[in-house]
């Protein structure tokens, strides 16, 4: 199993991150390597939700993933499942209030865990797993400063 974890802090509550974060019709806007998203379950956002997503990867061209909500604990907690080929994904998103420079602002921690599901899952993440992991913690970090600044653009709104 390979896990990557990056932590970033948002100038924003973490009831407005979490708004941000579980928006799937506004998430392709917010998000640089998101593209178009396609909601395949009806209903409000939680447990069971699923939608579909092109991201554009790092090194070029585009992935298409679908993820599933497993596990939601608003606004703190966010748990989200994506199968690969031979290989399960787990990604969690944790929200916790801080002060930081005298203000109060929410880090925010992602992880991503990817837990091999067949042979050739295990062969790969053994001879790719340093350069995978760097891709990941690359893509993470991206999401998670997208967020920062839509965070930012919503605080912008709301004092004018």
């Amino acid at each position: 199993m390979s896990t990557v974890a990056v932590t970033g802090f948002i100038q924003a509550h973490a009831v407005d991150v979490w708004r941000l974060l579980t928006d799937l019709p506004g998430r392709a806007a917010r998000l640089t390597a998101a593209g178009p998203i396609e909601v395949l379950t009806p209903g409000p956002f939680g447990p069971g939700a699923a939608w579909r997503e092109e991201r554009a990867q790092p090194g070029g061209g585009t992935l298409i993933e679908e993820f599933l909500v497993v596990e939601v604990l608003a606004p703190q907690r966010l748990v989200l499942c994506s199968s690969g080929a031979g290989v399960d994904y787990r990604i969690t998103w944790s929200l916790r209030p801080v002060r930081r420079r005298g203000r109060g602002c929410t880090a925010v921690t992602v992880t991503q865990e990817a837990v091999p599901t067949a042979p050739y899952g295990r062969v790969v993440a053994l001879l790719l797993g340093g350069l995978a992991a760097r891709a990941v913690e690359v893509a993470l970090r991206r999401d998670l400063a997208d967020l920062t600044v839509a965070a930012g653009a919503l605080g912008s709104v709301e004092a004018a």
